[in-house]
Formats: structure tokens, sequence, C-alpha cells
């Protein structure tokens, strides 16, 4: 095991596919000689060449439906789109093609392809760079969809997205590219993460908290102050995936701890907290002692000043308030 960055796990991931995989190539704004905007892609041109890491125009739909052609034919390619609020330039290609081709071909047609994108908060780059907009995504069918908050995880998703005969939407939170971990050491054949498997990684009987991305370390947070300054013990669910979402491992939390709390830092409007929460009212109603609560970000374009920024977006007291709330009468 070693203890890498999230940008260096991801990096391993794209090296060791495109090592054993000749189908595999990276194209996107920057990802070559200046080896992506984040560093992803740092030293793949070196090894690679031109051929398989393919610097292009500022032109998202094009990027998209370039990537999507070459699936089609064959390819796997692995597209980076330079931030996830650029993805809307290429929603076309992205659900009208990426999304729909395989269907509409009868199967007969495959789009093997992932889009990476790093989104979410916390870095000041204003609101064309900073939304968490990952409920776009799962609400269309057709679509894989990875949020990973660990470099481990963000490798074993990564090489089982590119090895997937579906297209992914591989999202990435701006504020862990520096998060280190351990990960497993591996070659061209692992370590992989089946998508549809959510991780438990603090047990509990009192309520559950359902974090996405940067929000599961906001949520471990917010269940160590739980416990310590009010007693209750948190279960904490990371579901690294939101389709397929693992909702049988949530369901089961919620059935023992008859509570929970989602916390995301997308919009509250149509989020995928309000529709974690509507799974959870529809197949446990009978477990719940309490309301569903949802903890989101504010439902504002991101703001550029730094205060109001970390004001939009939820931090660990925010979860443990409404972990409280679910709670009341009972302590």
């Amino acid at each position: 095991m070693a203890t890498v960055r999230m940008r260096e796990a991801l990096n391993q991931a794209l090296a060791e596919e495109m090592r054993r995989d000749e189908s595999v190539f990276v194209m996107g704004e920057d990802v070559g000689v200046f080896q992506g905007a984040f560093k992803v892609t740092e030293g793949l041109l070196d090894e690679f060449g031109e051929k398989r890491v393919r610097d292009t125009p500022i032109s998202e739909n094009s990027i998209v439906g370039a990537g999507v052609g070459a699936a089609m034919a064959g390819l796997r390619p692995v597209v980076e789109i330079m931030t996830v609020n650029f993805a809307f330039l290429a929603m076309d290609q992205l659900v009208n093609h990426m999304a729909a081709i395989p269907y509409m071909f009868n199967g007969q047609v495959r789009v093997p392809m992932v889009v990476r994108m790093p989104g979410g908060g916390g870095h000041q780059l204003g609101p064309t760079h900073s939304h968490s907009l990952e409920a776009m995504f799962v609400q269309v069918p057709g679509l894989l969809v990875a949020c990973p908050s660990t470099p481990a995880d963000g490798k074993g998703l990564l090489k089982a997205a590119i090895r997937d005969d579906n297209p992914v939407i591989f999202i990435e939170h701006e504020t862990l590219y520096g998060a280190r971990g351990e990960v497993p050491d591996g070659n061209g054949d692992g370590p992989l993460l089946n998508f549809g498997e959510a991780a438990v990684l603090r047990e509990g009987d009192d309520v559950t908290i359902v974090g996405i991305l940067r929000m599961v370390d906001v949520a471990q947070r917010a269940a160590t102050t739980l416990a310590n300054e009010h007693g209750p013990e948190a279960e904490v669910i990371d579901p690294r995936t939101l389709r397929p979402l693992d909702l049988d491992t949530i369901l089961e939390s919620v059935r023992k701890t008859n509570r929970c709390v989602v916390v995301e830092e997308g919009w509250p409007h149509g989020g995928v907290g309000a529709n974690i929460a509507a799974l959870i009212q529809e197949q446990a109603f009978d477990y719940l002692d309490a309301p569903v609560q949802r903890v989101t970000g504010a439902d504002v374009p991101m703001p550029y000043s730094k205060r109001m920024e970390q004001a939009a977006i939820p931090h660990s007291e925010h979860v443990v308030s409404a972990a409280l709330a679910t709670l009341e009468g009972s302590l």
C-alpha cells in the first residue's frame, strides 16, 4: 500500500489502463503538453505520445462528439472536460448521443467511454467553475455516474469505468485532488471497484449519514462531533457511485438506525439528496422515526467571495444540526 494524492491515484489508473489496452486514449483541453489543469494527466504524453494523449480545441461539444465517434468505432476514449460547468456546452452529445446511441441501435453499437469532470466549490473560482451537478447526470438513463471520495476509490472506480462498455460520467471534486490516502499496489489487472457498491465508513446505531464526494469527509467529521459532544453514534455511508446506486446498503442502515441525513454540495431542488430521500421514504417508510433530513449547498450560484462561498457550502456543524433534528425527543 502506498500513500498518494487523489490526482496521483487517478493518474495511475489512466497509465495502467493505457498500458493494458491500446484502445484506451485520453483527449481534452490541455491534457497533453500542459499535463492537465489539475495535473491528472501528468507524464502521459511523454509515455504514450500525441496519438493517445490528444490536446483538443476549446469546444466541449466537439470533444465529446469526437469521443462518441471513437467509442462507436471500437476505441475507449477518456474525455476530460476541464470543469463540470463546461459540460453544459456538450449536453447534446452527452444526453442525446453518448447515453442514447446503445438504445437507438438496439445494443448493436456500444459507447465505451469515460467523461471526467472536476467540480465543487472551495477554490474561489466563481459560479462558472464550481458547481456540483451530479443530479443532472444521475437523471439520464444510459449513463453511469461515479463520485469517488478517496484516492483508493478514485483509482479503482476509474479503472472499472474505462473497462466498462457503458458510457460513464466520472465526477471528481477539485478540493479532493490533493487529498492523501492509501492505494493498493496494482498493475494493469487491478485493483478494481464494482459500480453500485457503497462503502460503510463508520458503523453506528442512532442515525445514518450519507455523504456525496467531499461531503463524505464532512459527514465523518460530523459523526465524530456528534458522538463526542452529544452521544449518538452515526453510521456513515459513501455511495461511491450514484448510478447505479447501492440503495440496499442505505436501506439496511436506515432500518437499523431509523433516521437518515443525506449530505451533498449540490443545490437542494431536484438534487441527489432529494432522490435518495424519496427512495428511502418509498421503501423504508415504516422504519423511519423522523423525516429524512437533507443538507445541501445554498440555492444560489456559487459566490466568488471566500466568505460567501464558504457560507454556500455545507459544513460539519450543519450535518450535526440535521442529525440532532432527527434525534429530537429521543436523547
